[in-house]
């Protein structure tokens, strides 16, 4: 995955000035758009209550998925941690649950502590940037995109993220993996064909992810 030095420096550029951004938002604001996302998600994907769903633990004011991920349980969801078991290596998926033993990961992130090892059938993923396209910019350690590289059938891949993370083009490279929806307080963008189409009913996502799953399975 070494990116050309040019695309390497601006995606740079990228990440600090989209960091800085989201680590401004007001508290009150971050926690409006939170709540305003997590009511998306519960809306537009039902099917999330049925399946192994990845999130992740927020980092650095990522949008905090363990609001939704709680209901989801409630409703018949597993729910599962990625684990970094080495650099340059696809991500572990650890079942995890409020006051499950943890030991501290990557970033001092805690991960879950000798649970079992899961293969998710849906991920949120967080999203630093995304673009016209529904490519998205992570952090740089490409542990994503390496991830689902060889996951088969693909999960179902939806990322979160607020609409200041919106850039034109992150400049996508062939290991860039689309996602398959991308949820912002503004609303469930389809990633399709021609880019971002905005959904205007949550109904409408649901069926959207239904048949995607389907086809997958």
């Amino acid at each position: 995955m070494t990116l050309p030095e040019p695309i390497a420096h601006w995606r740079r550029e990228q990440r600090a000035n989209l960091l800085a951004q989201r680590l401004a938002l007001p508290v009150r604001q971050h926690r409006q758009w939170n709540d305003a996302i997590t009511t998306l998600l519960l809306q537009g994907f039902p099917l999330l209550q049925t399946l192994v769903v990845a999130c992740y633990w927020p980092f650095k004011g990522e949008f905090d998925p363990r609001f939704v991920m709680r209901q989801l349980r409630q409703a018949g969801a597993r729910a599962a941690l990625p684990v970094v078991l080495q650099k340059n290596a696809p991500l572990e998926f650890r079942a995890w649950w409020p006051g499950v033993a943890t030991t501290k990961g990557v970033y001092d992130l805690p991960v879950p502590l000798g649970t079992e090892v899961l293969r998710p059938e849906a991920l949120l993923i967080p999203l630093l940037g995304f673009d016209a396209q529904g490519y998205r910019l992570g952090y740089g350690g490409g542990y994503f995109d390496r991830t689902l590289a060889v996951m088969s059938p693909q999960p179902l891949k939806i990322g979160v993220g607020f609409e200041l993370s919106r850039i034109p083009t992150i400049q996508p490279q062939p290991h860039d993996i689309p996602m398959d929806f991308i949820v912002t307080p503004a609303g469930i963008h389809l990633v399709s064909q021609t880019g971002l189409e905005r959904l205007t009913n949550p109904s409408t996502a649901a069926g959207f992810a239904r048949r995607i799953t389907a086809q997958r399975s």
